[in-house]
């Protein structure tokens, strides 16, 4: 995988899609998988990992989940046993919790189900071993303590150490009940001093009861004897201690060796578990998004159907239907800020992404897929007016190296081709660099705010418009994508709602050639070219001519009305257009138009043409 398309993949926000997958999964090892997976490139691994999300999907809803909760890792534990070392009781019992999960994995799938699955294999090649699970768990109750029943020795050596504690306590019970040592004891209680049982003696009666002294308090006061009578018990418990120590040790690399014996079979359980908790995952995942399995195809069209981005709120997100490569390889995507373009990019290369990592994908049932090599994007989240030559150049950079790479197996995603320079030159450039890629076999979808790539998408062979709506009465968008439509940028409609003048515009005939005085006199608009500005109700918008023209820049109405003209060469529009301006009432002229313009609309509106 390039570092563009890890780029494009992050852009596309995967990652965020991938915290929402490691949250399903149990284990941590599965955790991080989710987190580090990738799409698959091939069509044959796409559809054997989205196998295993129905079969997971499907289990999920007849009998819930496996419990994974006891898969952690064992491998460096079994390594240090198969080296003859000796496991602590934490190891041990992870191991005996792994086999725990492995059996009961096993003991959840049903090999006798009518329907097979494409998991049925990894529930199969489980292994598990109730005899060590137990045995391990038998001696280790918890990670504290050894049972008694871990062996027959321990049982006999802890019997041994109950009788010879009982028996220093009893000794030690009688001297402190005594009333003739009342009065040299500083208190009448048993304690012990380094594994010993010793009584509290007054420091001024230390002669008075003949033993050992293992321990002065702070004060002085007070010494900690063990009296004669109950050393040769002390003496023996301690070796008992020793003993039960030795044991335990001998129990601990016995049960590590029999670990070690099975290291393989312990392993592959860790692996397959961890496998199946990623694949339920999966499973979750798509529950959780009321997901579906789209049809996956190497070549041909993208239809998807009510398809929601996944991480916006699905009670608010609005489903949109999108389509590329069937009759068209280019959709150039329109409309206002803020109004969804981005967005529809967004989910068209993320649930692309999720598709091709074995995720189901936010969408109808009938969506198809298409398997890419590589999903390359550019875009940008800062929509800002005043861009700056850097922004430009840095997205320039990413567009020349997205060219660099593409092919015909490419999904390439450019938000605001063009944006960030002039605007007619960006438009030029936008058009040219879609062309690039098209010339590359790539799929392609952009958004834009030019009006001259609406032109270009309706003027050229398997270029698609789209637009997203917006509600103009509301000032809101409506989200929804609708295809073969133009969108509007509905700049002015916005500042009329808001209380800006419609002909708040400034301008002069001066400069302008002569005939242009003769044109249509009744209402002149004079507008700086490049700009984009409303007429009654009609976008006028901005394009340049593809074509070596004299005068290189006009205007384009994006609904008919027989009061507008347009100020351009005529010959580059269609009949409706010209049918348009005979005519007219009112005449736009932008600066710079030029005295062919002038003749042609001159012509047109004398019945000479």
């Amino acid at each position: 995988m390039t570092d563009l398309f890890e780029k494009s993949i992050r852009t596309l926000e995967l990652p965020r899609v991938l915290e929402l997958l490691s949250e399903q999964a149990v284990s941590a090892e599965a955790k991080q998988r989710a987190l580090r997976l990738r799409p698959e490139t091939e069509p044959e691994e796409v559809l054997r990992l989205l196998d295993q999300t129905d079969a997971a999907r499907n289990l999920i809803g007849l009998r819930g989940s496996p419990s994974f909760s006891g898969v952690k890792p064992v491998a460096e534990a079994l390594d240090r046993a198969d080296r003859g070392g000796a496991l602590n009781t934490r190891e041990l019992l992870t191991i005996a919790d792994l086999l725990t999960a492995a059996r009961r994995a096993k003991e959840y799938f049903n090999d006798e189900a009518a329907e097979k699955t494409a998991i049925d294999h990894l529930f199969l090649s489980l292994h598990g071993n109730r005899f060590l699970e137990e045995k391990i768990k038998r001696a280790i109750p918890d990670e504290d303590t050894i049972a008694d029943a871990a062996s027959t020795e321990l049982a006999d050596i802890r019997r041994h150490m109950r009788a010879a504690q009982a028996k220093s306590r009893q000794i030690l019970q009688k001297i402190i009940s005594s009333p003739a040592y009342g009065k040299i004891l500083q208190e009448t209680i048993i304690t012990q001093r380094d594994g010993r049982f010793v009584v509290p003696v007054k420091a001024e009666h230390r002669g008075a009861l003949p033993g050992l002294v293992h321990d002065i308090s702070s004060t002085g006061a007070t010494l900690f004897v063990e009296p004669v009578g109950v050393v040769q018990a002390n003496n023996e418990f301690i070796e008992l201690q020793a003993k039960e120590q030795k044991e335990i040790e001998r129990i601990l690399a016995e049960l590590s060796a029999e670990a070690a014996a099975h290291r393989e079979d312990i392993q592959w359980d860790y692996d397959t578990l961890v496998h199946l908790d990623l694949i339920f995952a999966r499973g979750q995942l798509s529950y959780k998004m009321n997901a579906v399995r789209p049809e996956v195809r190497r070549d041909g069209a993208i239809h998807l159907r009510k398809a929601r981005h996944p991480l916006l709120d699905p009670k608010t997100a609005v489903p949109i239907d999108i389509e590329l490569g069937d009759t068209f390889d280019t959709l150039v995507i329109t409309g206002p800020n803020t109004g969804g373009k981005t967005v529809t990019l967004k989910t068209l290369g993320l649930i692309t992404l999720m598709a091709q990592c074995g995720l189901h994908i936010p969408a109808k049932s009938d969506s198809t897929v298409r398997v890419f090599r590589r999903v390359l994007s550019d875009i940008g989240d800062e929509q800002s007016i005043a861009q700056s030559l850097s922004t430009f150049s840095s997205h320039m950079t990413n567009i020349v190296s997205i060219l660099k790479e593409a092919d015909g197996q490419t999904l390439i995603l450019f938000d605001e081709l063009g944006a960030g320079t002039d605007p007619v030159e960006g438009a030029a450039l936008a058009a040219a660099v879609i062309e690039s890629a098209r010339e590359l076999g790539a799929l392609v979808a952009a958004t834009t705010h030019y009006a001259e790539l609406k032109v270009y998408a309706m003027t050229t062979p398997g270029v698609e418009n789209a637009s997203c709506e917006f509600n103009v009465d509301t000032l809101a968008p409506t989200y929804r994508l609708v295809l073969g439509i133009p969108g509007k940028s509905n700049a002015f409609a916005i500042s009329r709602r808001l209380g800006l003048p419609v002909y708040a515009t400034e301008g002069t005939w001066q400069g302008m050639d002569g005939a242009v005085g003769e044109l249509a006199p009744h209402n002149r608009i004079v507008i700086r070219a490049g700009e984009s500005f409303f007429l009654n109700d009609l976008e006028i918008a901005p394009f340049s001519i593809p074509h070596d023209a004299a005068d290189p820049v006009g205007y384009r109405i994006f609904a008919r009305d027989h009061s507008v003209a347009v100020a351009t060469d005529l010959g580059y529009f269609s009949q409706d257009v010209r049918d348009a301006v005979t005519g007219a009432a009112t005449v736009i002229l932008a600066m710079g138009a030029g005295k062919k313009a002038a003749a042609a609309i001159d012509a047109y509106l004398q019945g000479k043409a």
